[in-house]
C-alpha cells in the first residue's frame, strides 16, 4: 500500500472523514447504530458531527480480550492466520463499519461482508477483511461489526416482556446495517439497489438466516455463503428462545445476579469470566449461543423455512478440510441445487503446512491478501486468488460469475449439481471428492499450529 491521504465525503445527510491511497478510498469505525447491553440497536439517522473514520472501530467484547489461550492449537493456529500482530479495541460501543470504495465511485455494486468467529468470537478488523483489490473490480465493499456471545444472543423473559421477542440481538445488528447501507452508500458512489451479501462461518450461516425471512425481500441481490452454507444438521438447529433461558439464568447465578438489570451493570471482564466457565462445564454452549427462533427475525424452525427462502442469485463455496468436511460440502451442495447456486470447492492445500485448505482458507484469495500471509503461496495460488476475485465481481455486479477468459462456471439447474473444482494443477468443472473430504477429516480434524 502506498502512503495515505485524507479526504472527507460531504452530503446533506453525512459528513465522514476517510484516507485515500492508489485505487481506493477508506473509511473505517463508521458507527450506523447504537445500543445499550442486552436491548436491540436502534439506527443512527442523524450526523450531527464529523464522522472521524481514519481507523479501526472497536470490536465487540468476547472471550478473546480476557481468555486467548493460545496454548490451544487450534486457538493459536487461526490467531497467526488472522489476527497476529494487529491490534484490538474491545468495548460495547461496537457497531460499526469499514468501507471501501473506487476513487470517484458512482453506482458501484455494493458487497456487504458479515465476519465469522461461531457467533461467540470475531471482528471486521481481522486480516484478511480489507477492499483494496475488490475497489480496483470496480466494488465497494463494507465489513460490519456485529455482536457476538453472550453480548449478541442472550435470552431472557424480561426481554420478552420488554420487545414481544428476545435473543438475536447480533442477527438484529447485521440486518441495522444492511438498512443502514441501503439509506447512506449513495454517499459513498454505491448502488443501494445492487447489493451483495457475503460471509463465511457463522456470517454465511447469519446471511442464510437472513434469507429464509421474507421481510428481507429486496434489502439485497445476491448472496455469497463460504463455509457455511445450508446450515447445519438437525442436532443444531436454532432452538426456541424460550428454551436456552436456562442456560443463561445459570451464568447469571454463576455470575452473582439475580436479575437481568444487575447483568446489565455488571463489568465485562465479570460477565465473560462466568462465560467462559460456562462454556467448560456444558457441553450445549455452542446451541444457547446463537441465533434463536424469536418469530421475527427467525419467524419458526429453520427446518420448515429452509425449502422457501427470499430468491436472490447465490454462490457457494467450501473447502476440502473444512468443518466437518464432508457434510460441510454435501448440505452446501444441496442447498446450492436446491436454489441454482453456483457451488465451488477449494480444493488446493494451504502451502506451509500439512492443514490442507482448512476451514476459510479461502478468505485470503478472495480478498487478495495472500502477501500478507506467512504462508509460501506460489504462483498458482495468485492465480487462483485473481480468478476467485474476478468470479465474485463479476458476480456482484451481474449475478453471473463468468467472462474475461475465465474457466467456465455452471450454475446448478433444475435440481442438477454442477461444482467449480479449484485444484493444484487447474480450475475447472468437477466433482466433490468426498473420498478425500472423509479422510482429511479423519487425520486431520481441526487444524494444529
Amino acid at each position: 500500500m502506498k502512503e495515505m491521504r485524507q479526504i472527507e465525503i460531504h452530503t446533506p445527510v453525512i459528513h465522514v472523514a476517510g484516507t485515500e491511497t492508489e485505487g481506493c478510498r477508506q473509511f473505517l469505525g463508521i458507527p450506523y447504530a447504537r445500543a445499550e447491553r442486552f436491548r436491540y440497536a436502534k439506527m443512527i439517522d442523524q450526523y450531527e458531527n464529523t464522522v472521524d473514520a481514519s481507523s479501526f472501530g472497536n470490536s465487540c467484547p468476547q472471550y478473546r480480550q480476557f481468555f486467548p489461550q493460545l496454548d490451544n492449537p487450534e486457538r493459536l493456529f487461526y490467531h497467526r492466520e488472522f489476527r497476529e500482530g494487529l491490534a484490538f479495541r474491545y468495548d460495547e460501543d461496537c457497531l460499526n463499519l469499514n468501507i471501501f470504495t473506487p476513487l470517484n465511485a458512482q453506482k458501484c455494486p455494493v458487497a456487504v461482508f458479515f465476519h465469522g468467529g461461531g457467533f461467540n468470537s470475531g471482528s471486521n478488523q481481522e486480516e484478511p477483511f480489507r477492499g483494496y483489490e475488490m475497489a480496483k473490480r470496480g466494488i465497494i465493499t463494507v465489513f460490519v461489526n456485529y455482536r457476538v456471545g453472550i453480548f449478541g444472543y442472550l435470552t431472557h423473559e424480561d426481554i420478552q416482556k420488554e420487545y414481544g421477542r428476545d435473543g438475536n440481538f447480533g442477527l438484529d445488528d447485521q440486518r441495522t446495517a444492511l438498512l443502514w447501507v441501503k439509506k447512506y452508500i449513495t454517499n459513498f458512489g454505491g448502488d443501494p439497489d445492487n447489493i451483495t451479501l457475503f460471509g463465511q462461518s457463522a456470517g454465511a450461516i447469519s446471511i442464510q438466516y437472513l434469507c429464509l425471512n421474507h421481510d428481507n425481500s429486496g434489502l439485497f441481490s445476491r448472496v455469497f455463503m463460504m463455509s457455511g452454507a445450508g446450515l447445519f444438521p438437525r442436532f443444531a438447529l436454532p432452538r426456541r428462545a424460550e428454551d436456552t433461558r436456562e442456560y443463561w439464568l445459570q451464568l447469571m447465578a454463576k455470575a452473582g445476579c439475580s436479575s437481568l438489570e444487575e447483568l446489565r451493570r455488571l463489568d465485562v471482564k465479570a460477565i465473560l469470566t462466568a462465560a467462559q466457565d460456562m462454556k467448560n462445564e456444558r457441553k450445549d454452549t455452542v446451541y444457547c449461543t446463537m441465533p434463536v427462533i424469536d418469530g421475527v427475525l427467525l419467524k419458526k424452525p429453520v427446518n420448515e423455512l429452509i425449502g422457501h427462502p427470499v430468491r436472490t442469485g447465490c454462490m457457494i463455496g467450501f473447502t476440502n478440510n473444512d468443518m466437518y468436511a464432508p457434510l460441510m460440502a454435501y448440505i452446501g451442495c444441496k442447498y446450492g441445487r436446491d436454489n441454482d447456486a453456483y457451488i465451488y470447492c477449494f480444493d488446493r492445500d494451504a502451502p506451509g503446512d500439512n492443514n490442507g485448505a482448512f476451514h476459510s482458507c479461502d478468505l485470503r484469495y478472495i480478498f487478495g491478501r495472500l502477501a500478507q500471509s506467512w504462508r509460501p503461496y506460489t504462483e498458482r495460488d495468485e492465480e487462483i486468488s485473481c480468478q476467485l476475485m474476478d468470479y465474485f465481481a463479476s458476480f456482484a455486479k451481474t449475478g453471473d460469475p463468468n467472462g474475461d477468459g475465465r474457466p467456465d462456471w455452471q450454475p446448478c439447474r433444475n435440481g442438477r449439481l454442477h461444482v467449480l473444482k479449484i485444484t493444484d494443477k487447474k480450475t475447472a468443472m468437477g466433482r466433490v471428492p468426498y473420498p478425500k473430504l472423509c479422510m482429511n477429516m479423519i487425520r486431520k480434524g481441526n487444524p494444529k499450529a
